[in-house]
């Protein structure tokens, strides 16, 4: 084996050993580890070719992983105007004026990002900026990706001038007492009725924002992310950038299945298990069973304060149960969107059904869980179901005075158990954790800070939101590193520094073990490892 890469006078952070192993440097042949040892033995491997680094003290994290990410899709969702900074009605309405007057006559204004906190207690809806869009088609996502607002042009060039019937049972046109639309549409499918009618961009453009993202994502300390969709031609692009050589992170991809899909279309999805490229893979489904708390299209045990959130995302929750135990006997992993009480417990009806019928070992997930009661906890560990967090919602879209729109929908006690990453932990459960970008910020030193401090990000100053929930810097750590892996079966091979695992390393100018919390999101990326290949390597190193 020709070694490819060396790197030296390095502090090298193994978070299963849970701290720094006595070795300095390590050497990569073939894409993985193939010695640990002081500096002088393992430059001695280093043939002409090899790159050598000499990091001086740099600290090395096995590759640091985004446990759910949406970088296709993402890429599409996030061009054009930027609204995730506003925080009022007026901000946005400045941010709109400024975007319209910059448009050329009868172009589409997209804007993304949009939190309905700005709202304040009124109703989110299109009204607030009827007068600044009046004949100028807009499509506003807000930003749980879940809904958008679409302005009176817009939906007059759709056609969608009143309610509507849809297979997702939470998908829904907002109507007014008059049943004339507010501009808010619920779900993919009631967002497709007018999305479908905008420009589309062409799929040059599409491929090179997906780079452009990748590449970005690297530079943040990103080797590797879950993909918890595969619509439309993404795959495609995946495989395009890796055949190019242009894809820098690890992806594993797990398409949807939604209601509807039949017998046939869940055999198509066992089908494609397996299926991929040098650094993809399809692996896993990824079924949604609700919506979210904040557009009240969550499945909650008790409504929420608008009496909203009453429903599963399938109209039928006994199909879902049948899917996961056709996918679990198929050996398939799932990974279910269940962010509300309801939701939660019945995705671990499910694979306990599907585990009772078929003894097989297949590591199924949850995401989001952003408020569960007590009894529901000890259930993951139970039944093997991994944990998959993204702290960083609850620090940028909630307050720790519950006056923000999650928490007052929920009411007490229900917003006091939000995101419950430490009593998830402590009751034996695997936490893995993410950003759900575009949700919230890919960052991973960020989304590790939000697990530990629990605050804005934006304003670090404020109180966290529910700081017992907050997790150790060495947990953190796990959380995008070897839980990630364990969540992936592939805690052999990846999410550790160790002979004959991946090289895929992060390497970060200080220790994220003992940078304060409010300060990680800070520590710069020196460079980013792929498989024994730089993706990013910082101008100092």
């Amino acid at each position: 084996m020709r070694t490819s890469l060396v790197l030296l006078s390095a502090r090298l952070l193994d978070p299963v050993a849970g701290g720094f192993l006595p070795e300095t440097a390590l050497a990569v042949s073939d894409g993985r580890i193939t010695a640990l040892g002081d500096d002088r033995s393992v430059r001695a491997l280093a043939g002409p070719s090899a790159t050598v680094l000499d990091l001086k003290g740099a600290v090395v994290t096995p590759g640091l992983v985004d446990g759910h990410i949406h970088p296709a899709s993402g890429a599409d969702m996030t061009h054009g105007l930027d609204l995730s900074g506003c925080t009022d009605v007026p901000q946005v309405r400045a941010a709109l004026v400024a975007a319209v007057r910059d448009l050329s006559p009868g172009a589409w204004l997209h804007g993304w990002g949009l939190d309905p906190n700005v709202f304040g207690e009124g109703p989110v809806g299109i009204t607030p900026f009827d007068a600044v869009l009046d004949g100028v088609p807009a499509l506003l996502r807000l930003f749980d990706a879940h809904s958008l607002l679409a302005s009176r042009r817009a939906l007059e060039l759709a056609g969608v001038d009143g309610p509507r019937s849809f297979d997702q049972a939470t998908a829904e046109v907002v109507c007014d007492a008059a049943g004339r639309p507010t501009g808010l549409l619920l779900e993919e499918a009631a967002g497709e009725l007018v999305e479908r009618v905008a420009p589309q961009p062409s799929r040059a453009e599409r491929l090179e924002r997906l780079a452009a993202a990748l590449d970005v994502m690297a530079a943040a300390g990103l080797t590797g992310g879950h993909v918890m969709d595969a619509g439309g031609d993404s795959v495609e692009l995946y495989r395009e950038l890796d055949e190019a050589g242009r894809l820098p992170l690890r992806l594993r991809v797990a398409p949807w299945c939604q209601p509807g899909t039949g017998a046939e279309g869940v055999r198509a999805l066992i089908e494609r298990q397996g299926t991929g490229g040098r650094l993809w893979r399809i692996a896993g489904v990824k079924i949604f069973m609700d919506g979210t708390i904040d557009n009240g299209t969550a499945w909650l045990e008790q409504p929420d304060c608008h009496g909203e959130s009453r429903d599963a995302f399938w109209p039928d929750p006994e199909e879902y149960s049948r899917v996961v135990g056709a996918l679990h006997r198929a050996g398939v992993p799932t990974a279910t969107h269940a962010i509300g009480d309801a939701a939660v417990r019945h995705a671990l009806d499910a694979v306990e059904r599907a585990q009772a019928d078929v003894a097989a070992a297949v590591r199924h997930r949850i995401e989001h869980i952003e408020t569960v009661p007590d009894d529901t906890l000890r259930r993951f560990a139970a039944l093997g179901v991994v944990a998959s967090m993204q702290p960083t919602h609850c620090c940028d879209f909630t307050r720790a005075d519950h006056t923000d729109n999650w928490s007052r929908r929920l009411g007490e006690p229900r917003a006091s158990r939000a995101w419950r990453c430490r009593d998830l932990l402590d009751s034996g459960a695997t936490v893995v954790l993410g950003s759900d970008w575009p949700i919230a910020p890919y960052p991973p030193l960020g989304v590790m800070a939000g697990a530990r401090h629990r605050r804005p990000t934006r304003d670090l100053s404020r109180a966290p939101h529910g700081p017992e929930q907050a997790l150790t810097a060495l947990e953190a750590l796990r959380g995008v590193t070897a839980s990630a892996a364990h969540a992936a079966g592939e805690e052999r091979e990846a999410g550790r520094i160790a002979l004959g695992h991946r090289a895929d390393l992060t390497v970060l100018a200080a220790d994220p073990l003992t940078v304060p919390a409010t300060e990680l999101a800070d520590v710069q990326v020196l460079a980013t490892v792929l498989a024994g290949d730089l993706t990013h390597r910082s101008a100092t190193l």
